[in-house]
């Protein structure tokens, strides 16, 4: 599979449709690596941000790790098919462009957010999704690898997701290292008052930790924020079941969990601060 693709009518029961991008990029055809998809709509049609590893990367590739770029697909369906637009949206210097996360401003305007070395980045996009706006940048959001000194978790930070709340713009984003069992992964979060920054974690330090390891599950992180009908946000994430915690030989298996959000003081929170075990109630849907 390119990049997979589930349909749900409650966001408890999921029904599995298969390949979303049946044709890899034109720019990247050697590669199975393609991951991190996140899917809006915009003016009728469905625009897809991904990762995907080029086949002639604009810059030497790391020895530990493959180059990566932004990418762009677009579709008349949430479940595809997708084609690529053609060309990487972005390939930057530290080869390492991974994660994207396309958001609407309530105020106006579209931006990326993405993880780029270890870091948080965003830079805002043109009107019609198709790629940067004209004289626009990244800029820096948060600092993981280039951190001095380093927080805990966050010795390279990824999966940045925003949703605005309150009049907060909160970037939920994750850290460290979630393909080795045991994990070292979790679950953050900085707020700030505008799409673009600055965004600042919480004064009293390591309680910007959304969700952490609990006995069940392991490494939760790489989220999404939906909002349900009764108002209500939920975290979409994954986690490493230490149950069952092999897909395969050296492949950690990352199972997709669902929980609710409150808000405390402006700040989301999870129960316990640890995934779920029990039976709860899901999602209000109408």
């Amino acid at each position: 599979m390119n990049i997979q693709v589930a349909r749900s009518r409650d966001m408890a029961a999921w029904a599995y449709l298969g390949e979303a991008l049946p044709e890899r990029p034109s720019w990247a055809r050697t590669t199975q690596m393609l991951w991190a998809p996140h899917v809006v709509e915009h003016r009728g049609l469905y625009v897809m941000a991904y990762s995907a590893a080029p086949d002639d990367p604009p810059y030497p590739a790391p020895t530990d790790d493959p180059a990566l770029c932004l990418a762009l697909a677009v579709s008349e369906s949430p479940a595809g098919p997708f084609r690529d637009v053609g060309a990487p949206l972005h390939c930057g210097p530290t080869t390492s462009d991974i994660d994207p996360c396309l958001y609407r401003d309530p105020a106006g305007g579209w931006y990326c957010y993405w993880g780029s070395g270890g870091d948080i980045v965003v830079q805002e996009l043109a009107g019609d999704l198709r790629g940067f706006a004209a004289g626009s940048r990244p800029r820096r959001l948060l600092r993981g690898w280039s951190a001095e000194p380093q927080l805990p978790f966050e010795h390279g930070i990824e999966g940045p997701f925003v949703v605005e709340r309150d009049g907060w713009y909160h970037l939920w984003y994750s850290g460290d290292r979630t393909w080795t069992y045991p994990p070292s992964y979790a679950t953050m979060v900085a707020r700030s008052r505008a799409p673009d920054g600055p965004f600042e974690r919480r004064a009293d330090g390591s309680s910007h930790f959304v969700l952490r390891d609990n006995d069940r599950w392991r490494g939760p992180g790489h989220n999404s924020v939906v909002r349900d009908d009764a108002g209500d946000d939920w975290v979409v994430y994954h986690a490493i079941d230490s149950r069952r915690p092999w897909l395969f030989e050296g492949q950690v298996r990352r199972v997709m969990l669902i929980d609710p959000i409150s808000y405390v003081d402006g700040w989301p929170i999870v129960a316990g601060g640890t995934p779920s075990t029990d039976r709860r109630a899901g999602p209000v849907l109408r």
